[in-house]
């Protein structure tokens, strides 16, 4: 990713981004200069949150699948601070989150 001013601003052209190099309009003023920093932080860090989120998930379907309820139970924890503070943050909808939860929960219970 290109970080001059006087060059064109790309966004994530990596193999997962769905805006694969998508042009970004350089912006004129100093705030929005400013503006399109944060916007490309805080994008990077949504991102990091929402790929933290998928790996846990998957963590739990696989020990589901898998018939380790033990294993599901130890993971927990970690789903519920992973989905929390993506949910904080607005990287996902509060809703979310919580049907997330919930979802996974009804399907460890009724693994006994």
């Amino acid at each position: 990713m290109m970080t001059s001013a006087s060059a064109r601003i790309f966004r994530n052209s990596s193999s997962e981004s769905r805006f694969q190099g998508e042009v970004i309009a350089i912006p004129n003023t100093r705030s929005a200069k400013k503006r399109l920093r944060q916007s490309l932080k805080r994008r990077e860090r949504n991102l990091e949150r929402k790929r933290a989120l998928r790996i846990v998930v998957k963590q739990i379907k696989r020990a589901l699948a898998a018939g380790d309820k033990a294993k599901a139970e130890e993971l927990v924890p970690q789903l519920m601070k992973v989905a929390d503070k993506a949910a904080k943050k607005r990287a996902i909808h509060p809703n979310k989150a919580a049907r997330l939860k919930s979802r996974l929960m009804k399907r460890i219970q009724a693994l006994s």
